[in-house]
């Protein structure tokens, strides 16, 4: 294992290179035409054969010298449409950004990908290299199953490691059962009648209806879900009408839900539908609810990470590995595999503002930078873990 480790300290400015390249021209959703020619190339120039899957995502598989069973290692590409506000020499100026480190995610894959190929002859089984698509869309995942990833070969368990800006750096995360909340995002079409805001009794005024419905739907998470069940109910979005003197014809807002049990998130959007259309319907409007997106809550398999746990003990300080036996509210579209497969989703300390001042700024925030030292160790750990299970559970 440390020798592993040693070679993928070797590899750390071909990683930066990388990271850098990918992040300056940061893509976004399905749309990732660079990035995907990129990395095929990078994979190909490693003795590889790259197969595309789904709209953007790719595929590489590796066979070692002996039979067992197959781990898929999965980094995802996609950035977000947000403008970047850092003062890196590299930043993205197109109008994307990588503010979630997935392009951190792709260079560390890539990094294990070669050291696949170094370590070939000692490798159990198939590891397989998914490099997805729209995780922030939380489409990409289910894209990618749905193109049949998981087969030929069957993919017998999955893995992903994510950065995590605020954490110090090289500080591994391994959260146990449900580590993140599943996510339904949402969108509410208020239908009315356009108007002279002079005369509001001609019309029907979807802002009003909106506001009410908006201040409804604060009463489910406070009235009618349990405290020891967590979850929360977001409008992030509320938009209506182009001038102050005219009623308009609709209004749209768009919101989340955060939720650790999937029939919790289920019933929240159905109150969220029933709630909406009574509203509309007693102040004369309409109201259509549509779900946009959903990823369902990411649950761990404890098995997994304390093994993984111990085998990055053997190559790091164990005071650097920590295991959390609960997770937050945040969501990753990784969790629609823990439904297919034993999974292990690890988070990697990307810095803390305390070693920079550039560091330590929220996920998906405009200005964060993160700790690029840290890519090595990544690639190490994905393809450690890779490797010793294969390996452990080859005659299961």
């Amino acid at each position: 294992m440390n020798e592993i480790y040693q070679q993928a300290k070797l590899l750390q400015s071909e990683l930066v290179k990388i990271r850098r390249e990918i992040h300056q021209n940061a893509e976004v959703g399905i749309q990732l035409q660079y990035t995907k020619a990129f990395v095929k190339e990078k994979l190909i120039a490693y003795g590889y054969e790259p197969q595309d899957i789904a709209n953007s995502s790719i595929v590489a598989t590796i066979s070692g010298e002996l039979p067992g069973k197959t781990m898929l290692l999965r980094a995802d590409m996609d950035g977000l449409a947000i403008k970047e506000e850092t003062d890196l020499d590299f930043k993205s100026v197109n109008g994307a950004m990588h503010g979630c480190g997935h392009d951190m995610h792709t260079a560390m894959l890539l990094g294990a990908a070669k050291l696949l190929k170094k370590y070939q002859n000692r490798l159990q089984g198939k590891v397989k290299l998914l490099f997805q698509e729209d995780e922030e869309g939380f489409t990409g995942a289910k894209a990618a199953i749905q193109d049949g990833v998981l087969e030929n070969p069957k993919v017998d368990a999955a893995m992903a490691l994510h950065v995590n800006s605020g954490t110090p750096s090289n500080m591994v995360l391994c959260g146990l059962g449900h580590f993140m909340a599943g996510c339904t995002l949402f969108r509410i079409e208020v239908s009315g009648v356009g108007c002279h805001g002079a005369m509001p009794e001609n019309g029907v005024d979807p802002i009003n209806i909106a506001a009410h419905i908006y201040l409804s739907l604060q009463e489910i998470a406070a009235r009618e879900v349990a405290a020891q069940d967590p979850c929360v109910l977001t409008i992030g979005k509320f938009a209506g009408g182009q001038t102050p003197n005219i009623i308009p014809e609709k209004v749209v807002l768009e919101g989340t839900i955060r939720y650790k049990n999937k029939e919790t998130g289920d019933r929240i959007f159905e109150r969220i539908q029933e709630i909406s259309n009574l509203c509309a319907q007693s102040f004369r409007g309409r109201a259509v609810v549509t779900e946009l997106s959903s990823a369902p809550p990411l649950i761990n398999n404890d098995e997994m990470i304390y093994e993984f746990c111990d085998y990055i003990k053997q190559f790091i300080a164990p005071q650097q590995v920590m295991i959390l036996p609960q997770g937050g509210m945040g969501s990753e579209d990784f969790a629609s595999f823990s439904y297919q497969v034993p999974i292990a989703y690890l988070l990697l300390g990307a810095g803390t503002n305390h070693e920079n001042e550039a560091y330590g700024k929220p996920m998906h925030n405009q200005g964060v930078v993160f700790n690029e030292d840290i890519l090595s160790l990544g690639s190490s750990i994905l393809t450690i873990c890779a490797m010793n299970w294969l390996s452990k559970h080859r005659n299961d």
